[in-house]
């Protein structure tokens, strides 16, 4: 267990399997770490940020995006994207459980339609999996997180309520 044994001078060799405290020094040009080109540290700056991007993904995950949707709406704190992003997600997610719990209920006391009422409900599923997945992609490619329809709905419903 030589190679998991710290050195008692705290040096630390690279390569050797050996560890310690270190010097706190770049081995290449001597700076220390944190301190290089102006580059690294708006790198590292940028990254302890917390990225608004991440959050609009996250609004857009089906089902489970809505409470964090539902939250932003309800404290009223996020800029103008986040509130739409937020604002598209919660009508989308109402629309599909609401259509989703009338064809089930209309499966469930009709007798004539039940299959074709499942298989439509199953298409309505698969289709607002589809529309989240292709809002998240156009949203990490840059471009805009909006629904001709649905966004002027939510703006119109959400909009008055909880903005």
């Amino acid at each position: 267990m030589g190679n998991f044994e710290p050195k008692e001078n705290g040096e630390c060799k690279v390569g050797t399997g050996e560890w310690g405290l270190g010097t706190g020094k770049d081995e290449g040009n001597g700076e220390t770490r944190g301190q290089g080109d102006k580059e690294t540290r708006r790198i590292t700056q940028q990254s302890t940020l917390p990225i608004p991007k991440t959050q609009l993904l996250l609004y857009l995950v089906p089902i489970i995006g809505f409470f964090p949707s539902l939250w932003t709406l309800y404290r009223g704190q996020g800029s103008r994207e986040q509130l739409a992003v937020s604002r598209l997600s919660i009508t989308l997610a109402l629309t599909w459980l609401l259509t989703y719990l009338l064809l089930a209920t209309g499966a469930a006391t009709s007798d004539f339609f039940p299959l074709r009422l499942f298989i439509l409900n199953s298409f309505l599923t698969s289709g607002y999996f589809l529309v989240s997945v292709w809002l998240i992609v156009r949203l990490m490619q840059g471009k805009s997180g909006r629904l001709p329809g649905f966004s002027t709905l939510a703006e119109r419903v959400f909009g008055k309520y909880l903005s």
